[in-house]
């Protein structure tokens, strides 16, 4: 292989921009959070939704910046490259702290994805109800094979070698992404503009729900700008020139500002549509009742965008267990062999495979899926997710990493600025998991497992 097809590292020639970078970010921000920020802002109110929500936009931001300069060690431009987040938390910190990182990203990687096969499945299912109703007909139409469904075009696309032959799909997911948004918001407006006033105030609940609600709010927040897990995975595929870090830089600036710009939209606007009846999934909720295509429409992009975003979080998932089964089985040439496969009818196209991967990957896809039937609650494990996660792989390990590497003074300014923040993201991860776990509770009483239905 000649110089000019590899980089630095000896790997294949990344050639990812900041624009393919934006485009892997708003694909992992701008997914199913986004359909529960109405039913977030209702809980939090005029003043404090907003609010809340550009205070989480400025700190993923800012951490952000922090991260992008984690991906070389321990120069952030010429030093060696990190090619996942826990190569980068090992370079910088070490230790046990390793391992709480491994903990918390990948168990967060799981969750997600298994909470993207949840609302997957939903949207498509509304759009089977949506035609029930068009036919007028009242019909309640079951998730569980749709999740199988989505499960099945992930054991296809989870085939795919690695994270760089997946620029065409996060694009093409971004896209999807940006419509439903817009469809969102363009429904939210003509709702509005009818006339009829919405309640914004409750007065059906008690002080104590109100309280749980208002943190499990927090919680879908926290998780609808939770894309730090996969940053160094995305920065990754980013070209070395200009310099990685300034590439990422500029792309978490993009797609942070377009997202927030789209959630401050489709909430403030869902939330003044509604009010207090906002519906925990704006598309395929109680919200809308026509016009059907466009609902159809919007779900068939959230699905779309889904597939893509499952697999933007997956990756990861799927490059950490095979390094470390080759590292562990080195001479094993079921884990370590690539087969190659020639197949006519695609004109002599070739693809890698190997053994291990089609075992381990679809057994992954197939472990998500079932899990997805067993906990079908949408708003509650979403807000779950981004409380337990938000904290420690969005605040705490960018900002700890930045004081290694910039060897900032204990109980200097800084050193104390960026300790107190990350005080108070942890308290309010705490509070928003502990109103996500009740609500959780609360509504396992009622669950009948895989009979979830829309």
């Amino acid at each position: 292989m000649s110089n000019r097809s590899v980089d630095d590292d000896g790997r294949p020639m990344r050639t990812g921009t900041w624009v393919t970078a934006s485009a892997h970010i708003i694909t992992a921000v701008i997914g199913s959070g986004v359909l529960s920020l109405a039913w977030a802002i209702a809980q939090l109110g005029w003043v404090a939704g907003p609010a809340v929500l550009i205070i989480f936009s400025l700190i993923t931001l800012f951490t952000s910046t922090l991260l992008a300069d984690a991906y070389r060690h321990p120069d952030p431009v010429t030093g060696q490259r990190n090619y996942t987040y826990m190569d980068a938390v090992r370079a910088h910190l070490g230790g046990l702290r390793v391992r709480f990182c491994g903990v918390a990203q990948y168990a967060n990687l799981v969750g997600v994805t298994v909470g993207y096969t949840i609302t997957a499945s939903i949207s498509m299912a509304s759009v089977r109800r949506w035609s029930c109703f068009h036919e007028g007909d009242k019909c309640h139409v079951s998730t569980t094979p749709y999740m199988i469904i989505f499960g099945s075009i992930q054991l296809i696309l989870c085939q795919v070698p690695n994270f760089h032959k997946l620029s065409w799909l996060s694009l093409l997911a971004a896209v999807m992404s940006l419509t439903y948004s817009l469809i969102g918001l363009g429904l939210s407006i003509a709702k509005l503009v009818t006339g009829v006033e919405a309640k914004t105030t409750s007065t059906m609940v008690s002080e104590a729900e109100r309280f749980w609600m208002i943190c499990q709010a927090i919680g879908d927040i926290a998780f609808a700008y939770a894309y730090s897990t996969v940053l160094i995975e995305i920065q990754d595929t980013l070209k070395s020139s200009p310099a990685e870090n300034k590439a990422m830089k500029r792309a978490s600036l993009v797609g942070i500002s377009t997202t927030t710009v789209f959630y401050l939209l489709c909430g403030c606007v869902g939330y003044a549509a509604f009010g207090k009846d906002a519906p925990g999934d704006l598309l395929s909720g109680s919200g809308f009742d026509h016009p059907v295509w466009l609902l159809n429409v919007a779900n068939v992009c959230v699905a779309i965008h889904l597939v893509g975003a499952y697999q933007v979080f997956a990756q990861p998932i799927f490059s950490f267990v095979e390094t470390s089964c080759r590292q562990r089985w080195p001479e094993v040439k079921f884990v370590t062999t690539d087969h190659q496969i020639t197949i006519p009818i695609l004109g002599g196209t070739s693809f890698h495979v190997n053994g291990f991967r089609v075992v381990w990957r679809s057994a992954y896809v197939a472990v998500t899926t079932v899990l997805a039937t067993l906990i079908p609650f949408f708003n509650i494990f979403l807000a779950l997710i981004g409380a337990v996660s938000f904290w420690p792989l969005t605040v705490y390990f960018p900002i700890e990493m930045y004081i290694a590497r910039s060897k900032v003074p204990k109980f200097s300014f800084s050193w104390i600025g960026l300790q107190a923040l990350s005080l108070v993201c942890l308290l309010v991860s705490l509070v928003a998991a502990a109103g996500s776990v009740e609500g959780l509770i609360q509504s396992l009483k009622m669950y009948h497992p895989f009979k979830n239905e829309v």
